[in-house]
């Protein structure tokens, strides 16, 4: 029987003679056979840490929940146990710690040359029945003779003069040899709170396969929080097989270098999310409104749901005009929605679509306003139409819309004449010809929603930075009031909250160096914005994934290189407004958190 003395301390026993072969191990079972051997730890569980190249070795001790792996140290969730005379390890957990697969089916299980009955407590080893003892139970964790599990591996165990301290080394799994082999680094071990964490990723196939999928977990390009994290990486080939994962542990510690702000400010993409909990404290922006040329806004949004087929809105128009329509299709049936251009002049007239965004067929709300942005501001032109003395013919047309699905469309058009332009929803199947909608009713307004005719679908304001951060508000109703207009088919006069639709031509001066933002203020928000930085143009999607929601968790637009930086802003259907932009200082070497880590594999 084993020596029931006291274990020594951890490192104590770790200065011991550990290559003593523990004879009274003959004792509790079978002598042992083959050699020493080599595994690669890469199985995921509690201990993981980073995977050795060579020997695994496990230093135990019974009862004693402190082991090492390849000279790290870990924790046992269950503990070595001296049951019966035999020194037993748990099953599952010593085979994840030795990445050494198992194989289950019901209560039957399969570790190397190894087969066991957890339900019988029996154990075979090359189909060479184990003495009873071998597999014992303790609640619902199966442990087996450390013996018998280094005899089936081919592994060597030994132990200290203690009796009680054992090391078991053995050889890693081979593995399918077509399975991909996942790989990956950081640029360190140790980390300060706040800094960036560079990962290189280097996965292979044996067979030149490409890599097809990536699975990281508890992956994070920076930790604010001190401590110890794992990350793994599992890949998969393009024949559908996946690697075994490879594991890397980061220590977190010392002083922080970042905030998540101040890392935001040097790091975040746009589109990203980040925290500022001060952001509705800092200042407005001084906004200096500018008169240049505008031209009318076309909205039609009301009934935003029809019932039936019919005319929606309809006004004429001369020169430049920009139409805007949002709908649900609440007919019963497919239907399309139409605009329909009419010359009403005695002479031919020329329609040109100058640049035309739209979403449709869809049910999420979100989704119309922002897609069809960034299609606007990605538009460079389309069609020209010339239009006969009262010949009419569509200058849009939707996709078939299913019911409860919808359509938004904003569309900048330009005339050469009068013309009289008509938003049209019909049942599908209907054609838009003139008989068709000189039968059609005018549907009534919803008294929920806004159609009209807006004069001023361009505002053009100006800014000039001073102290940072500032914000500039859009679409509040106060501090940037709503466009007026009239309904052409009532008369009356109706205001547009929000200001869906009108185009805000913002340039910034003293933008150089800075960062802007949005934060949301009423609600959800998806949308897209232009950005004119020097030579750069870019439309950014905003948020990158999802919706934005919080005001305190602004979306990052853009880091500003030039010194005057234009911005191009529609406010996003089915979205809330209002919003905010937000300017702050960038992050940038010598500010705070020192430099900044640029290298992106």
């Amino acid at each position: 029987m084993l020596s029931a003395r006291p274990a020594p301390h951890p490192r104590a026993r770790r200065a011991r003679v550990r290559t003593a072969l523990l004879t009274s191990l003959s004792l509790l079972t079978p002598p042992l056979t083959g050699g020493a051997s080599l595994l690669l730890l890469t199985a995921p569980a509690a201990h993981a840490a980073q995977p050795a190249l060579g020997s695994v070795q496990l230093t135990f001790s019974v009862d004693d929940t402190d082991l090492y792996v390849n000279g790290a140290p870990q924790r046992w969730q269950s503990p070595p146990r001296n049951i019966a005379g035999r020194t037993m390890l748990p099953l599952r957990e010593t085979a994840a710690l030795l990445g050494q697969p198992l194989q289950a089916s019901g209560t039957q299980v399969q570790l190397a040359r190894l087969s066991l009955d957890t339900r019988r407590n029996t154990a075979s080893l090359n189909g060479a029945a184990q003495p009873a003892g071998t597999v014992a139970s303790v609640g619902t964790v199966t442990y087996v003779s450390a013996r018998t599990l280094a005899d089936a591996l081919n592994a060597n165990l030994t132990g200290d003069d203690t009796g009680r301290g054992f090391t078991l080394t053995a050889l890693r799994d081979g593995g399918n040899p077509m399975t991909p082999q996942a790989r990956f680094s950081t640029d360190k071990n140790v980390y300060a709170p706040g800094e960036r964490v560079v990962y290189t990723e280097y996965p292979f196939d044996p067979d030149g396969a490409d890599i097809t999928a990536r699975r990281w977990t508890g992956r994070q390009d920076v930790y604010f929080q001190p401590g110890t994290y794992t990350v793994t990486l599992t890949v998969t080939n393009s024949r559908g097989l996946q690697s075994q994962p490879f594991t890397r542990t980061i220590r977190v510690e010392g002083q922080p270098v970042d905030t998540p702000l101040t890392y935001a400010l040097k790091y975040a993409q746009p589109g990203d999310a980040f925290p500022d909990p001060r952001i509705l404290t800092y200042p407005a922006a001084l906004i200096s409104p500018q008169a240049s040329p505008s031209y009318p806004l076309l909205f039609s949004d009301s009934p935003e749901v029809p019932d039936q087929s019919g005319i929606l809105y309809q006004d004429s128009v001369t020169g430049r005009a920009r139409l805007l329509g949002y709908h649900l299709n609440g007919l019963g049936r497919a239907a399309r929605l139409y605009v329909i251009a009419r010359n009403l002049e005695s002479r031919p007239v020329e329609v040109r679509s100058e640049r035309l965004g739209e979403t449709a067929p869809t049910r999420i709300e979100s989704i119309l306003g922002q897609v069809t942005l960034l299609e606007y501001f990605a538009s460079t032109g389309g069609t020209t139409l010339t239009l006969s003395p009262g010949q009419s013919a569509a200058v849009y047309a939707s996709p078939t819309l299913s019911t409860g699905s919808g359509v938004n469309v904003m569309q900048d058009l330009s005339a050469s004449g009068k013309v009289e332009l008509t938003y049209v929803m019909l049942e599908d199947g209907l054609p838009p010809t003139p008989q068709v909608i000189q039968q059609l009713p005018y549907l009534r307004p919803d008294g929920r929603h806004v159609r009209g005719t807006f004069p001023d679908a361009v505002r053009t304001l100006r800014v000039t930075l001073g102290a940072l951060p500032t914000r500039l508000i859009i679409g509040d109703g106060r501090v940037d009031p709503a466009v007026t207009g009239t309904d052409a088919l009532t008369g009356q006069t109706v205001r547009l909250s929000g200001n869906y639709g009108v185009l805000y031509d913002l340039e910034v001066n003293g933008a150089a160096g800075t960062a802007v933002a949005l934060s949301p203020r009423g609600g959800l928000y998806r949308g897209a914005m232009n950005i004119q930085d020097g030579p750069i143009t870019q439309t950014i999607k905003l948020p990158r994934t999802g919706n934005a929601l919080k005001p305190d968790e602004p979306v990052l637009l853009w880091r500003a290189q030039s010194d005057r930086l234009n911005i191009d802003f529609v406010p996003s259907s089915g979205s809330n407004l209002p919003i905010s932009l937000v300017f702050y200082r960038a992050g940038r070497v010598g500010a705070e958190g020192g430099v900044i880590k640029t290298y992106r594999p």
